[in-house]
């Protein structure tokens, strides 16, 4: 009977001494050896100069900078987001069907990364003409959005389009026949400290947002050790 007992503290006890070292490993050399994410989206490969000698780099598609108008009434600036990594979704307040999903699935992130300095979530509107900042306001107080943390942003329709199209690789149109009047993604775009497109993950989706909460770790790991060869 004392067997399985005997067992258990052994476990425990491996497990105790067995985790110090791994993370003793990872730090003292530097590096890991994490399966990096994709980077999403075109890129370019180009020659340039480090350390007087000329060696071929990639450049990997970022997302272009913009401003608009948060929840608060205040200009938010990408330049914000400046060595963050971040969530990103488009959506609108008034939407009937998939949105409150996505709303429910950005809080979960919000609640498990809240309390990173170098962590955000943006909400962009599809529906500036109707999602004012009180509007937004009163959309980010109903999910429970942590200021400061969870951004909503409005402003020029066109400029929003343009951002999400040409950045993020999404689209939003109206739609008269569509439940709320607009067509648009239920994606959560997973963006690294350098404006770099790193995962897509359906807003919708349990089993997507825990495979985001993933991509998250792994990209905080990445920011703070860097990859092996690196």
């Amino acid at each position: 009977m004392a067997q399985p007992k005997t067992l258990k503290k052994a476990a425990i006890l491996i497990a105790i001494l067995l985790v110090p070292s791994l993370l003793y490993l990872l730090l003292s050399t530097g590096t890991n050896n994490f399966k990096p994410l994709p980077y999403m989206g075109p890129k370019k490969v180009v020659e340039v100069e480090k350390d007087g000698r000329i060696v071929v780099d990639t450049i990997y598609h970022t997302i272009p900078p913009f401003e608009f108008i948060d929840q608060n009434g205040q200009l938010f600036s990408s330049k914000a987001l400046e060595d963050k990594i971040y969530v990103a979704n488009f959506f609108f307040a008034t939407c009937p069907t998939i949105c409150p999903k996505m709303s429910t699935n950005m809080l979960q992130v919000q609640d498990r990364f809240q309390d990173r300095d170098d962590f955000r979530l943006l909400s962009f509107t599809v529906n500036p003409e109707h999602d004012t900042p009180e509007v937004l306001k009163e959309y980010a107080e109903k999910v429970h959005a942590t200021d400061g943390v969870w951004t909503f942003l409005t402003g020029n329709k066109d400029s929003i389009y343009s951002v999400g199209f040409n950045g993020y690789f999404v689209s939003a149109q109206k739609d008269s026949i569509a439940p709320g009047g607009f067509l648009h993604s239920s994606n959560l775009m997973l963006i690294d400290g350098e404006g770099r497109l790193r995962g897509v993950f359906d807003g919708t989706s349990v089993s997507e947002t825990n495979d985001l909460f993933d991509a998250i770790d792994i990209l905080l790991v990445e920011k703070y050790v860097p990859r092996k060869g690196k």
